[in-house]
């Protein structure tokens, strides 16, 4: 059975795993990875096979706690372990996967994904099915599981999976342990791989900056504004959902920035020092609430992501000085009413779903909710929405729900008109010309003293 039909090649129906155990040895010097995998999972259904996906790596070894009858098969794509006795729906297991080879990224009709290389370390970048590329896993994104990460490689080498619970240097290689205490998608777990230096820049919650020493000057100007980022996204979405936040910049020139579990991902081309980028990096932060945090059980619902960190660019930009939601909102409507109106933004389909009318259209759809209901309402709903859903997957008719019982049946139809048409609406009039009314209690944008 298909697990999610944008993907449909990926996971396991039948099983949710609960908990990643890895542990890797990596050598940057040859791109040789070594890689042990032990996972608990549940069944969801009755069956005697679970399946994991695994690309460009080779298994040696599998074992299944309490079996030792179970035997496996690799293809391509997969690993199918079969089992000697038939587990029930509820019958928990526990795997445990040793695996090896020089990893690479897999292509997809959204480009190549997953561990690549770069001039002098690695980057991992999987969303959506780029995962199987470095551990073996149930690759969907409903299925969030904690992490235990333990990664060894040559000791001039800085590795971030977020902030570092320890590190131990023996014979020229250190190992560094990380940990993903809230259920994370298996596209959101990542590791950089760099010469980097570490620098934590706020502590409550704690904020650490992982970049090359010579873009030491570029990093402080364009990252400053991340500790006031983060006071206003915590005052309209609510507290920050994850122990710590880390932004990694690379050496190298990257296509895009990358949001993963607790950590933003720029290439040096996005840290310029003079701040062009700027709603890149409130974008990937507001990402921690709106896709890692809060996730989507489909991807079809990407809109819930990508919308509203579209969205939280914007609100950045009118609380820092800029130019207001409204009026980025009026900019939008009017280019997306130029384009095409042939796509749904509930389901735009696996070729369209990093269109950037899914983005702007998703934020449009906020805007013209917020022009509806007024600022306590509509600020209301958002923390709302983060405060009930911590830690799962939803879909939008979650959040059509909610904003139905927060703002009334009413709501209802104007967002079936953003989502379920694809004629691009007209904004709801509100506020004075081109504005919405003011915010009940303004976001502050002055930074916070530590916890």
């Amino acid at each position: 059975m298909t697990v999610d039909p944008y993907t449909p090649q990926s996971g396991d129906a039948a099983i949710a795993v609960e908990h990643y155990d890895l542990r890797l040895d990596y050598r940057v010097s040859t791109n040789r990875l070594q890689g042990t995998v032990v996972l608990d999972g549940r069944a969801l259904a009755a069956t005697r096979t679970v399946s994991l996906d695994v690309v460009g790596l080779r298994v040696g070894k599998v074992r299944v706690d309490g079996d030792r009858k179970a035997t496996f098969r690799q293809s391509d794509r997969k690993l199918r372990i079969t089992l000697s006795a038939e587990l029930a729906a509820g019958d928990a297991f526990r795997l445990e996967v040793a695996y090896s080879g020089s990893p690479h990224p897999r292509r997809t009709r959204w480009g190549a994904l997953g561990w690549e290389e770069l001039t002098d370390g690695a980057i991992v970048a999987s969303q959506p099915t780029g995962a199987p590329t470095w551990f073996p896993c149930n690759d969907v994104a409903r299925d969030r599981a904690t992490y235990a990460i333990e990664v060894t490689t040559e000791a001039d080498y800085t590795v971030s999976a977020g902030p570092a619970l320890r590190r131990s240097t023996r014979g020229g290689r250190t190992t560094w342990s990380f940990a993903h205490p809230e259920p994370t998608s298996t596209y959101l777990v990542a590791l950089q791989i760099g010469r980097y230096v570490v620098e934590r820049v706020a502590t409550a919650p704690p904020v650490d900056l992982v970049y090359p020493r010579a873009l030491e000057a570029r990093v402080h100007a364009d990252l400053a504004d991340v500790p006031r980022m983060m006071a206003v996204f915590e005052e309209a979405f609510g507290p920050y959902p994850h122990p710590a936040y880390t932004v990694v910049v690379t050496a190298d020139d990257l296509e895009i920035p990358l949001e993963a579990q607790g950590m933003g991902v720029f290439g040096a081309n996005h840290i310029d020092g003079a701040g062009s980028l700027e709603r890149l990096v409130a974008h990937e932060l507001a990402h921690q609430w709106f896709g890692n945090s809060v996730g989507v059980t489909l991807w079809r619902h990407i809109w819930l992501n990508e919308g509203f960190a579209c969205y939280a660019e914007w609100l950045w930009s009118e609380r820092s000085g800029g130019a207001s939601a409204h009026q980025k909102a009026l900019a939008h409507h009017a280019r997306l009413a130029s384009l095409p109106q042939d796509l749904l933004l509930a389901d735009p389909g696996p070729d369209d779903m990093f269109d950037d009318r899914v983005y702007k259209r998703g934020a449009l759809t906020l805007q013209a909710l917020r022009l509806t209901l007024g600022d306590g309402p509509f600020f209301t709903l958002l923390r709302e929405w983060m405060s009930r859903h911590r830690g799962r997957s939803v879909g939008t008719d979650d959040f059509v729900a909610l904003a139905e019982e927060i703002a009334g049946p009413e709501v209802r139809t104007l967002l079936h008109a953003w989502l379920f048409e694809t004629t691009l609406p007209e904004l709801p009039a509100g506020g004075a010309p081109g504005e919405p009314a003011p915010l009940t209690a303004p976001l502050s944008t002055t930074p916070r003293s530590p916890r």
